[in-house]
């Protein structure tokens, strides 16, 4: 349960930095929401990676190469269902605020991330 909670604590700094640097790139870019939301999913991955490395799981056996590289794998494959949900609540509602569409997309992919992170990056 303890490691649950540091999830979800990591998902919430990764969150934040998720939502700040979606903010930034809509404030001061032309890069648009679907764009800019493309750079901070990679920017939170980053952020994540280090948090749940060591605060959630500790870092794995496998060497900081292969981990990484699992760890963008799944990132990346639970990123996409992120992008998903995101992309389709901008397009079914254009009027949604692309912050509240980021909430909504990052708790839907929480839980697929944190089955594949527990299983496949950092399992023992």
């Amino acid at each position: 349960m303890q490691r649950v909670v540091r999830f979800v604590f990591a998902g919430g700094i990764g969150f934040v930095a998720d939502a700040a640097a979606l903010w930034l790139l809509l404030a001061v870019t032309p890069l648009g929401p679907f764009v800019s939301r493309m750079v901070s999913i990679g920017f939170a991955l980053c952020v994540t990676w280090q948090i749940n490395r060591h605060l959630t799981f500790s870092p794995s056996s496998r060497g900081l190469t292969q981990e990484g590289a699992r760890y963008g794998g799944v990132g990346v494959a639970t990123s996409i269902v992120n992008y998903a949900v995101y992309s389709a609540i901008l397009l079914v509602l254009p009027a949604a605020p692309p912050l509240g569409a980021l909430a909504i997309a990052s708790l839907v992919a929480m839980t697929l991330s944190f089955v594949g992170y527990s299983r496949l990056v950092f399992d023992r």
